[in-house]
């Protein structure tokens, strides 16, 4: 097997381990408000013990990566894929985090049912869910356009984001107020903004390793 054919069936093997991480963490995401919606505490626990095969994953492609990198040599856009992937790999572990967060929020808010009142939190959890399976198959395909177009799209999360903080509103004004029910549907809110912002990150780095161009500054 030549240098060049091994390259792209190691190129392919990061791609596969890089769609089973975004998997994951587009699975945590939808089993999160399953969990809530249901009352299904025991998913939420699972969410929590399951970021840790995320976290173990995120190591593997690392040191994919790195072996890439010190066996390949590679330069010029082969090297910035690669490099790239190291970046993409960490936003998808923080993704990870961020939904195991919410889970947690999840246990605490048991037998409260004031989710249902914050309407615009289901919308803005399946806008970031998207956003998330949309940046990596960009990245994967190297999609510079979808990319670009993508990053628009944070736009929608950011407006659910201050319609539910106007739900939040709405319900405290309410005689029983659920202060400290609020306060935890706020930080759901704010995990799922921090989720659409990992996304835009993905994209961010799909332009590096096409362009070699960061934030519009030439890097590579």
């Amino acid at each position: 097997m030549s240098m060049r054919v091994n390259y792209e069936h190691e190129l392919g093997l990061l791609n596969n381990d890089i769609k089973e991480m975004g998997r994951l963490v587009e699975n945590s995401i939808e089993q999160c408000f399953i969990a809530f919606e249901d009352q299904n505490f025991e998913k939420a626990e699972d969410i929590i013990k399951g970021d840790r095969t995320i976290n173990d994953l995120e190591r593997s492609i690392e040191a994919r990566c790195l072996s890439l990198i010190l066996r390949q040599q590679p330069v010029a856009g082969d090297l910035r894929v690669v490099s790239s992937a190291l970046k993409v790999v960490t936003d998808l572990e923080r993704i990870g985090d961020h939904a195991s967060d919410i889970a947690e929020l999840v246990l605490r808010l048991k037998g409260e049912h004031v989710y249902h009142v914050i309407r615009h939190i289901p919308a803005m959890a399946a806008a970031a869910k998207e956003m998330v399976h949309a940046s990596i198959e960009a990245f994967i395909n190297q999609d510079l356009e979808a990319a670009k177009e993508l990053q628009k799209k944070d736009d929608v999360v950011d407006e659910l984001f201050d319609k539910v903080k106007t739900d939040v509103v709405e319900l405290l004004k309410q005689p029983s107020g659920h202060i400290d029910q609020c306060i935890d549907l706020l930080m759901v809110a704010k995990y799922l903004e921090r989720i659409g912002d990992h996304a835009v990150n993905v994209c961010e780095w799909t332009e590096f390793a096409k362009t070699g161009a960061l934030k519009n500054v030439r890097i590579l």
